[in-house]
Parts: structure tokens; sequence; C-alpha cells
């Protein structure tokens, strides 16, 4: 028999295949539907840090003038965020009440700030860990790469003092030196790193001369960069590695299992292929592992990692002379 349970954040799941943060994961109605169809785990919909900020910003402009008046927009935002944050904890409570599969509350932050206490909120109702969606795109450059780093640290520290739930981080590629910020990042005593975010892109529309949204989901090919990652880094960092963006079938999310995931994030395969279609992944999962004499995930688990391979240097070839030395 095929065992297809894994640990990810010291959560028992049954299977590896998480439904990430996402409009899918955004009501209780979806969220049975995910579990109806098998997957593991489901990461909220994030509580964004910018959004309630937004709104609060919203709201004030809408104010009358007469009753802005000293203290009004300290009452107001304190009302804003409330109800954004009752919402959220709604969705957790009533989520947990509806399935049976671990339920990953998500922030999307780029600051430390007083908002951080959502932690302790999203605990109390119910959630099983939390994912930090941590991103500040290094576009500034009057502020260094050890400054941004930083942020990252301080988030997690604010954090971790809130709650004592498993906290992973969501983050991209975007660091000086990326092997040695994921090491680092480990040892803060989070229970998971999520690699690779993928972040909105803008697109321009030649015949408007306009700037517009890039396209939402990703692509087949975008696995790679999680791949090369996960298999650098298995057995060099303190906590689970889930991978994510490019992961469309049930192939690419073994790839990612045997260079040391623990479990994979899906997202954009579903939105293309419905929700169903998590069913069909799990179920080529286990005819793979039957067809390879495998019986569990943890047998398959970190085997083609970086560490485990006589030639583990090929994660490490960035050049394309041998390919283009086999053309000539």
């Amino acid at each position: 028999m095929v065992d297809l349970k894994t640990t990810y954040m010291g959560l028992e799941l049954c299977n590896p295949v998480i439904v990430g943060s996402s409009g899918l994961t955004a009501t209780v109605e979806s969220i049975e539907e995910i579990a109806k169809q098998g997957a593991g785990a489901v990461v909220l919909k994030s509580l964004f840090e910018e959004q309630i900020l937004m709104q609060i910003d919203k709201s004030m402009e809408d104010m009358p003038a007469a009753f802005r008046y000293p203290g009004a927009e300290d009452h107001l935002r304190y009302f804003e965020r409330k109800h954004a944050v009752d919402e959220y904890l709604t969705l957790i409570r009533n989520a947990k009440k509806a399935v049976n599969i671990p339920i990953i509350a998500s922030i999307n932050c780029i600051s430390s700030g007083d908002w951080t206490h959502f932690a302790k909120e999203i605990e109390a109702a119910g959630a099983d860990a939390l994912e930090l969606n941590i991103f500040i795109l290094p576009s500034d450059p009057d502020i260094s790469g050890e400054e941004l780093q930083k942020r990252y640290f301080t988030i997690i520290k604010n954090v971790r003092k809130e709650t004592s739930l498993p906290v992973a981080v969501k983050i991209s590629y975007y660091f000086d030196a990326v092997a040695g910020m994921l090491q680092r990042l480990s040892h803060t005593g989070i229970s998971g790193m999520v690699l690779f975010n993928r972040f909105y892109s803008p697109d321009i529309d030649l015949d408007t001369e306009t700037m517009i949204s890039g396209l939402p989901y990703s692509h087949p090919e975008d696995f790679v960069m999680p791949l090369r990652w996960v298999g650098l880094m298995y057995g060099s960092v303190d906590c689970d590695m889930a991978a994510t963006t490019g992961i469309h079938d049930a192939s690419t999310a073994i790839k990612m299992i045997l260079a040391g995931a623990s479990a994979v994030q899906m997202v954009s395969a579903y939105y293309l292929e419905g929700t169903e279609y998590i069913a069909t992944v799990i179920s080529e999962m286990r005819q793979w592992m039957e067809e390879h004499n495998y019986t569990s995930i943890a047998q398959m688990k970190g085997r083609l990692s970086q560490g485990n391979l006589r030639e583990g240097a090929l994660y490490e070839r960035v050049q394309f002379i041998k390919n283009f030395q086999q053309q000539s």
C-alpha cells in the first residue's frame, strides 16, 4: 500500500498536495470542495496589510469634513481593522468546523507594525498554522539589501512573539545571496518556507500604449526555480520546505518531493482545470509511486536533492556549454 502522508510544519497531512492562498480559498464553500477532492491542506486567501490600510484611507476620504476631528482617524482605523480581521477570523472558525484538513492562515505583509498582534487572534480562532507572505520589491537604490533583509527577520520575530502557531514564510528569490538568506531564515524558529512566491507583473498594451496586468497564472516551465533551490537547500535548513509556482501536474509535484519538498502548493492549475483536478493529481502521484516501488512520501523525499546525488553539482550548473557542444 502506498502511503501519501507527509509532515509539514509539524502538521500531519494526508498527502502533500496543498491548495495555496488564492481566491479559491476565500470561502467556506470552496474550501469544502477542496477538502472533498482530497487536498492535504489549504492556505486561506491572504489578509493583506495593505488592504486594511487602503480600506482605512477610502473611509477617510468618504467621511464628511465636519467629522474629521482630531482622534476621528484613529477611531476609524480601529473599527476598519477590526472589521477586516473579524471577517477573516470568521472564515477560519467556519472552515475549521466544515473540514478536517489543516487550515493555514495567511498574512501578506511588508512591515513589522502593530498588525502583528493579529497572529494571536488567528491562533485563538483555531488556525492550525500561519503563513507569512513577505515581499518587499528591492526597487529603491537607496535601501541596501542588508536593510531589506533585516525587515524579514523583524517581521518573523514580532509575529513569533504573538503566537505559538507553526509559522512559515513565503518568499521570493530576490536576495543578494539566496542560500545564506534561506538558511538564516530557517534559524529563526520558523517551521516552514514556501519557495517561491509568484507576483503580480506589469505588461504593456501596444495598441493603447498603457500599462496593464500581466498573465495571472504561472506557466509549467516556472517550476525550475523552486526545484533548483529546494534541491540545493534540502538538508541545509532547519525547517520544512514547500514548493510552489509552476506546479501544474503530478509529475512536477513528484519532482519537488524528490528534490526535498515536504509538500507542494498549487493554485494556477486548479483555476485552469477546476478543483476536481486535485483528485487527479493525487491519483497520478499514487500511481507513479506504485510503478516505481515507493511505499511512502518519506521514502521519496530528498532522494534527488543535491546532497544525495553524486552529480549534485548539476543543481549549480548555470551555463549551457554542454547543450551547445552537443548541437555543434
